[in-house]
């Protein structure tokens, strides 16, 4: 079967990897749940071909074809996405702050309910070499963030981009600075914090630590590295949310190895709430264009 649905070149990697898979026991993403988020131009950002199933539905193969998704997407490829993947309604509410936290100036962005009164709460965290612009760029990965920021604004939430020096403790201790400070401002919110690339490691860092993993419920990894001392950390029982996303053509972190990564967390704990969606020919910023926003935090938040 997954020789039908993989490029020759990754069928049989995937196949021996996820053996039993199909059987094994999952989250179930048939299951019906709360839409916390109304729809906001599902048409256009939905998959739209899913290749395969796993896991009970929490382990997604799905279509990337760059003719279909970047070049016929893009009016500049990888750089200005059409005018009908946007709306520019964020930019009413859009602004910059500063905290002062951990003896440091944070600097962050927020659209949406960002100053209080949120229902919910993104939080994006940039990889190397990128700041807290990415994040709000509203033409740029298909226009997948600008979809992100009309989600929370269109759903009385709060959507934040924050500047990241250094992707250890201190990198991690700011950003929980951020969602504390946000938490105060909107009591009732609940927080995901979603990573790209290298930033990954600051959202591993956060469910492996008891006090942080209390604040956030549910976090995102855009093309990011795994991290094994999740396994044997305590992390593993407390079962906040984790959604992977990861291109086959990724040559900053093997697919593999992060898919492997999954089953290891399945096989450690079979009902733990992970989800992976592996996007064939995908690169690595596939992810970042390419996750359904309001798929995934629909499930985290619904």
């Amino acid at each position: 079967m997954l020789h039908r649905i993989i490029k020759a070149r990754h069928a049989q990697a995937l196949g021996a990897l996820l053996l039993g898979a199909v059987i094994a026991v999952g989250g179930g993403a048939g299951l019906a749940q709360a839409e916390a988020l109304k729809p906001y131009k599902d048409r256009l950002f939905r998959y739209k071909k899913i290749h395969e199933t796993l896991y009970g539905g929490d382990f997604l193969v799905v279509e990337y074809s760059k003719q279909r998704d970047l070049r016929d997407r893009d009016e500049v490829d990888e750089r200005r996405v059409y005018g009908n993947y946007v709306s520019y309604k964020p930019k009413r509410s859009r602004g910059s702050g500063e905290l002062q936290a951990n003896g440091r100036t944070i600097n962050y962005m927020g659209t949406g309910k960002w100053k209080g009164g949120a229902k919910a709460i993104v939080i994006y965290i940039h990889g190397q070499g990128g700041n807290r612009f990415q994040g709000m760029n509203d033409v740029s990965f298909g226009g997948n963030f600008n979809r992100i920021q009309n989600l929370m604004v269109r759903n009385g939430g709060a959507y934040l981009t924050v500047d990241i020096k250094n992707f250890g403790k201190s990198g991690t201790a700011d950003v929980a600075a951020l969602i504390q400070y946000q938490k105060q401002l909107s009591p009732g919110a609940k927080v995901v914090v979603a990573c790209g690339s290298m930033g990954g490691i600051i959202c591993w860092n956060l469910v492996k630590n008891g006090n942080y993993a209390s604040l956030i419920n549910g976090i995102m990894l855009l093309g990011s590295p795994k991290d094994p001392n999740f396994l044997n950390s305590s992390g593993l029982r407390r079962n906040v949310p984790i959604y992977m996303g990861q291109g086959t053509l990724d040559r900053v972190y093997n697919w593999e190895d992060q898919a492997n990564f999954y089953k290891q967390i399945k096989n450690r704990a079979p009902n733990y709430p992970i989800r992976f969606t592996l996007f064939d020919t995908g690169t690595h910023g596939t992810p970042i264009r390419m996750t359904d926003w309001r798929l995934v935090l629909n499930w985290m938040l619904g």
